[in-house]
């Protein structure tokens, strides 16, 4: 099953990084995307770049707002993430306890809902809050 690992910290952590830390941080993340490469489990990733170049879209009532950043209410940003394959939940959070940026802040594992593009129009309700889902 594919799971998201989505790394969040505080990018003033990382701004107050010397160039020497930052550069270990960077082998430590690529050291790891290759283990977990080599082990079956990478299917993809990618770092993002700071929180200032965000932009949030919106569509209400059919017309777009374009505002700068994500202007979340919280200390951490979204910095990357990784697309896993595991054999279920348990063994995703394992994977994603070696995610060296989990030491400066927090990855946050979610189960993929695979979509066939361009099924037919009939879907199954897989939604888990529904009753009797799951």
């Amino acid at each position: 099953m594919k799971y998201l690992a989505l790394v969040y910290y505080d990018e003033s952590i990382v701004k107050g990084m010397s160039s020497e830390e930052w550069a270990s941080l960077n082998r430590e993340c690529l050291a790891c995307v290759d283990n977990l490469q080599t082990q079956g489990h990478f299917l993809a990733g990618q770092a993002l770049q700071p929180v200032e170049t965000a932009s949030t879209v919106r569509v209400r009532d059919g017309k777009a707002t374009i505002i700068d950043g994500p202007f979340a209410e919280t200390k951490e940003q979204l910095a990357g993430f990784y697309m896993l394959d595991a054999r279920d939940l348990n063994e995703a959070l394992q994977l994603a306890q070696k995610i060296p940026p989990a030491r400066l802040g927090s990855v946050e594992i979610r189960p993929v809902r695979e979509i066939e593009p361009f099924a037919d129009a009939t879907f199954t309700d897989d939604r888990p809050w529904r009753e009797g889902a799951g």
